[in-house]
């Protein structure tokens, strides 16, 4: 692959597009924090690889231009509107009972709320079900393919490894006993913006497929 294929405008413009939209702090982020901070690096990295491939799976698909009879089949839309929306109401609850409920004390990395399988399908899920990812994706396609066959090889490689730079650095870094102190003096606030964002994503993906 050539140094041009890298150096094309719209290539980077579509790495930036996607790196803006995977470091920004949202659901996905605020969930690898959480868990890296309560139960270890190894159970972080597990997550944020389910994210990863989540985010990949809707790569292909866009890549592929079946995301665009996705998005006129308004049926399936709803659908993943709905499920997404209950799954991440439901994430509200247990981030909001922990900012409620949790005890102050320091979260023990030895704690097993969910194997590293679980928390790669919580992973998956929490990526799949955002339909957004979809559009997301849709669009650095689009920036991507105003260049060569090249250019458009080259996004999905170079998304997955931003992504895989992103989530991965959240979880070692939030891992860190200098990080989980941090977190555990602001645990209950963490928690609760995470219920936040969980349910005023999962409101209005619910609210959108009323519509």
């Amino acid at each position: 692959m050539s140094g041009n294929t890298f150096l094309s405008a719209n290539l980077l413009l579509a790495y930036a597009a996607y790196f803006v939209g995977t470091a920004s702090p949202g659901p996905s982020n605020l969930a690898i924090m959480s868990i890296a901070a309560n139960h270890g690096r190894k159970a972080a990295l597990a997550f944020a690889t389910g994210v990863i491939s989540g985010s990949m799976f809707w790569a292909t698909i866009a890549t592929v231009g079946i995301s665009a009879a996705l998005i006129a089949y308004s049926q399936f839309i709803v659908a993943i509107k709905l499920f997404g929306g209950l799954y991440l109401l439901w994430l509200a609850y247990k981030s909001g009972r922990t900012a409620l409920f949790a005890s102050v004390a320091a979260p023990e990395k030895s704690d097993r709320a969910a194997t590293f399988k679980g928390l790669y399908v919580k992973g998956i899920l929490l990526h799949l079900t955002n339909p957004k990812a979809v559009l997301v994706w849709v669009s650095i396609v689009a920036l991507a393919s105003n260049g060569s066959g090249s250019t458009r090889g080259a996004v999905i490689p170079g998304c997955a490894l931003i992504g895989t730079c992103v989530f991965s650095g959240y979880a070692l870094i939030f891992s860190m006993d200098s990080a989980r102190r941090v977190y555990t003096r602001a645990r209950r606030a963490l928690e609760g913006c995470l219920a936040a964002a969980f349910g005023i994503a999962g409101i209005k993906l619910l609210g959108g497929a009323s519509r």
